[in-house]
């Protein structure tokens, strides 16, 4: 007989989230992942099987929830320029700015990697051009590339401003998104 489930996979995999920020994906061990869910390590391997399996998991499942979170934006924002700057402000919020661009990059280069995580990537790229390119232009096919562009200024602000911090994330990046938008 099988035995239950104490803790989810799903609450595993929250938990271990953080400390693959943490670590990044190389530095992520099961006696360190065992310590942070509460499971142990064997409980962990009967899970997963390996390390890398562990780390495509919970990366999978940040996807998973960036996905829901992306819908979710794109169903209450509105259907304008400005909608569009709110929707892409939503997926990132200022407040974990630093960390998205300092240990986020280890997490990026992870997904970019592994042929599932990059795959993952390339649809929620396409996701988020089309909910932009909507709020931008009725031509669907010039909505699409304009919501390209404006996704790749977007992650261009994100960046340069992790470089500068001049100013709080939230308002470097909105202002260069806004800007972006004038220009059009």
């Amino acid at each position: 007989m099988a035995r239950h489930k104490t803790i989810s996979d799903e609450q595993v995999l929250d938990r271990l989230f953080d400390l693959i920020v943490e670590t990044g994906p190389d530095g992520l061990t099961f006696a360190k992942s065992a310590a942070a869910c509460g499971l142990s390590p064997a409980s962990l391997v009967q899970r997963y099987g390996s390390r890398d399996r562990l780390v495509e998991a919970i990366l999978l499942h940040a996807w998973d929830k960036l996905d829901a979170e992306t819908a979710a934006a794109d169903a209450e924002e509105a259907v304008t320029p400005q909608g569009a700057v709110d929707l892409l402000m939503r997926l990132m919020p200022p407040e974990t700015a630093e960390r998205d661009a300092t240990d986020g990059l280890l997490l990026l280069r992870e997904d970019i990697r592994n042929p599932k995580l990059r795959a993952r990537g390339a649809a929620w790229g396409h996701t988020v051009a089309e909910a932009l390119g909507r709020r931008l232009c009725e031509d669907r096919e010039k909505g699409r590339r304009l919501g390209w562009q404006m996704a790749a200024v977007w992650q261009g602000a994100h960046t340069w401003w992790a470089f500068t911090q001049k100013e709080p994330a939230g308002r470097a990046i909105r202002r260069m998104l806004v800007e972006w938008l004038e220009m059009l």
